[in-house]
């Protein structure tokens, strides 16, 4: 059988299923032939702006003397501080976040939309505006602060325990939306399974749940370290700037650039490579959800 010919090509297009320009993917999706220049020059233009500011701060790095710039009393204070607050920070993010993640995933109640959006404005709200907010809450004049004071003694601003407090503010919501994806990702079917055997929601949540949506845990857990290590806004407003008791990496790299421009490229870069190692360590994840 001989298929008629014309100068379109259309007989062509018939037999590979298109156009001969447009070449199809084994995932289905098309591939065209080249961007447009409308759209390739301003992402080149964007890339270009996020990664030149980073190759700048590789360029300017005092390599040479590098070494003794990190190993400087100063700079391992403000790094130890850093690692412990951050820590510290994202197990209580752990402790109250997973359980809020769970409520607002699993149960149906007055508000819900209300509440999710109140848990996740820390992540558009300004640093220095939580900050304030803190102080306004748990200051010693604060709504809940003066009672901590006067009842138990407990003041929290300008302390390390504040730092820890303002880093899992910013902190927290990053853990819950990562966990409550998952677990409207994960099958409640097993749950309702555990259930039937008899098992409480509790046990059911802790032996059926958790094991499900442990990557997911996992990967909000090490946003919201990487989170409450670079927070700065928040903590220098609640917890000042106090050499080794809240002065924290950017806090320090922020006082160096004043004084030591070396030490405070060297801060950052210290900051920069544990960005490029969270990212690294959940590039697998975001592959998968892609």
């Amino acid at each position: 059988m001989t298929l008629p010919t014309d100068k379109s090509g259309a007989a062509a297009d018939a037999l590979q299923g298109g156009p001969r320009r447009r070449r199809v993917r084994t995932d289905g999706r098309a591939v065209g032939r080249g961007a447009p220049p409308a759209l390739l020059v301003p992402a080149l233009i964007g890339v270009a702006f996020l990664i030149v500011p980073l190759i700048a701060l590789l360029v300017r790095t005092p390599w040479r003397g590098l070494p003794e710039l990190l190993s400087s009393a100063e700079v391992w204070q403000a790094l130890q501080l850093s690692l412990v607050c951050a820590t510290a920070a994202t197990a209580v993010s752990l402790v109250v976040g997973v359980p809020l993640a769970w409520l607002l995933a699993r149960v149906e109640f007055p508000g819900r939309g209300l509440v999710r959006a109140l848990v996740t404005l820390p992540l558009v709200l300004p640093p220095v505006v939580g900050g304030v907010a803190l102080l306004m809450a748990l200051g010693r004049n604060g709504i809940v602060g003066r009672s901590l004071d006067s009842w138990f003694g407990i003041t929290l601003p300008f302390t390390t325990a504040g730092v820890v407090v303002a880093e899992a503010f910013v902190a927290m919501p990053f853990l819950v939306i990562s966990v409550e994806g998952t677990l409207r990702a994960a099958d409640p079917r097993y749950e309702e399974a555990a259930a039937t055997l008899g098992a409480s929601r509790f046990t059911a949540f802790r032996r059926v749940t958790l094991p499900l949506i442990a990557p997911g845990i996992a990967a909000g857990a090490v946003l919201a370290w990487a989170r409450a290590l670079g927070e700065f806004g928040a903590t220098i407003t609640f917890a000042g700037n106090f050499p080794g008791r809240t002065q924290t990496m950017p806090l320090a790299v922020y006082l160096a650039l004043q004084s030591d421009p070396e030490a405070a490229i060297a801060l950052s870069l210290v900051l920069l490579t544990v960005s490029i190692a969270v990212l690294a360590g959940l590039r697998d994840r975001w592959m998968t959800a892609g």
